[in-house]
């Protein structure tokens, strides 16, 4: 699904996933590899007219990777081992965009953000179908999120170990 019928159907989660993907402008994208051996690689995430977009070099390995077989996780990005906070794992598809209203969308909003944008046609575009998703924070803060159309958002607390 789409990521606004996402945020439709668990909007919790989604804040706290789109929150982590903005606050960063970074994220990290799981691909499959030819050999299928797992592909681990940072993308820029943008929201353009209720997508979550992944903008990505011309015949980059993770774009021929989501060519291939569009399974991918976005994670947000990390940065204290404490784990305070939090990260969101999406587990979705990478659908190719080739409309070019909706790529001329895309360059706009990264041109109002970083005041740059790619050269058509050289770059690939994939807006991510949401498939399933989770959030999880330690620290003070200490529960997890998880989210799959079949059993909808479950939320839990997490001990201290």
């Amino acid at each position: 699904m789409r990521w606004d019928e996402f945020a439709s159907a668990a909007p919790e989660l989604a804040a706290l996933g789109e929150e982590r993907l903005r606050g960063r402008e970074l994220c990290l994208v799981g691909t499959l590899r030819r050999n299928g051996w797992p592909r681990i690689t940072p993308v820029e995430p943008d929201f353009v007219d209720g997508e979550l977009m992944l903008g990505m070099m011309w015949r980059s390995p993770k774009a021929l990777d989501l060519l291939r077989d569009p399974r991918c996780v976005v994670h947000s990005v990390v940065s204290r081992r404490d784990g305070d906070e939090g990260d969101f794992k999406l587990y979705g598809r990478a659908a190719p965009i080739d409309d070019p209203q909706t790529r001329a969308r895309y360059r706009g909003t990264i041109k109002a953000r970083i005041d740059w944008e790619p050269d058509e046609p050289n770059y690939h575009l994939f807006a991510i179908d949401v498939e399933s998703a989770g959030f999880v924070v330690f620290g003070k803060e200490r529960f997890g999120l998880a989210w799959d159309p079949a059993k909808g958002l479950r939320r839990w607390e997490q001990r201290e170990s």
